[in-house]
């Protein structure tokens, strides 16, 4: 979903600019996208029911960085506060740079019938070397205030999490020919199960049959997610009754390649929202 909405994101711009769109019109679009980002983000660490509980148990997030999410991404919040505060110098010097070269372009068009005298030169000189100062100065700057941060992380601890994050899946190898199967016995019903497996691939792009099926008391199976081959995937669904559901990957059409299928499966219980506190009397 993502990556889709980023092309989406992409073709928008693409669009406007063959259309003939303006700097300006491309910048303010630009903008308005960063802007749906961020509200995306902040309603990502609002999630409340049964989608916060997705968020949490099948991508790993924790309720801590949800929270962090939320506050970073709010109106007012700390990347709001850097842009008022930081933004102002970087627009001037874009300002200055956008002078100088609509400065250059129009004296390369007159090249032949204008001359710059030395004073003009002089002046273009300074303009160029106190903009090039000025904002090697505010990237040093701006870097400083960054890498100091409270709500930024080091590549160090960032690699520690990853590995950590990564822990919670498991690996195995599904020989040619052959299927492996996961059971869950749900005990209730409007539980998730929730799954996201991809294939470790070679030079050979591989693919693997997935499906998800439910076994009642007596053994009847009813197929919950029809059979389909997949390089990945991420899903989930609601359980419609007790009982056993059984995730199927199958590698049985496969006469020579075994596949290493990396996963993580949860059966997650039904989120049960706390009661409201009754409101004080006055």
């Amino acid at each position: 979903l993502k990556e889709r909405s980023e092309r989406n994101k992409q073709a928008e711009v693409d669009a406007l600019v063959s259309s003939g769109g303006s700097i300006r019109d491309t910048y303010a679009l630009l903008w308005k996208q960063q802007m749906e980002r961020r509200r995306q983000l902040a309603q990502l660490g609002s999630a409340t029911g049964v989608y916060k509980t997705l968020v949490k148990y099948l991508v790993g997030v924790p309720q801590v960085l949800l929270d962090f999410i939320r506050q970073i991404n709010d109106d007012d919040g700390p990347m709001e506060e850097q842009r008022e505060r930081y933004g102002p110098p970087l627009y001037s010097l874009t300002k200055m740079v956008i002078a100088i070269r609509v400065f250059l372009t129009l004296l390369w068009e007159r090249y032949d019938t204008f001359k710059l005298s030395k004073d003009q030169m002089n002046l273009l000189s300074e303009a160029a070397i106190v903009y090039t100062s000025e904002f090697e100065r505010f990237v040093t700057f701006i870097s400083d205030v960054f890498a100091n941060s409270p709500f930024f992380i080091s590549a160090d601890t960032a690699g520690i999490l990853w590995s950590r994050d990564n822990e919670e899946y498991k690996e195995i190898i599904v020989q040619a020919g052959r299927t492996y199967e996961i059971s869950l016995m749900v005990e209730s019903e409007n539980s998730y199960i929730a799954w996201d497996f991809s294939l470790m691939q070679g030079k050979i792009s591989m693919d693997i049959g997935f499906s998800v099926e439910y076994i009642n008391a007596s053994g009847e199976k009813t197929l919950i997610l029809p059979y389909r081959r997949y390089e990945a995937d991420q899903g989930n669904f609601s359980t419609l009754m007790a009982g056993n559901y059984k995730l199927v990957w199958d590698n049985s059409y496969s006469t020579f390649f075994k596949k290493t299928l990396r996963y993580k499966v949860d059966c997650i219980a039904p989120v049960v929202e706390p009661d409201p506190e009754p409101e004080p009397l006055n």
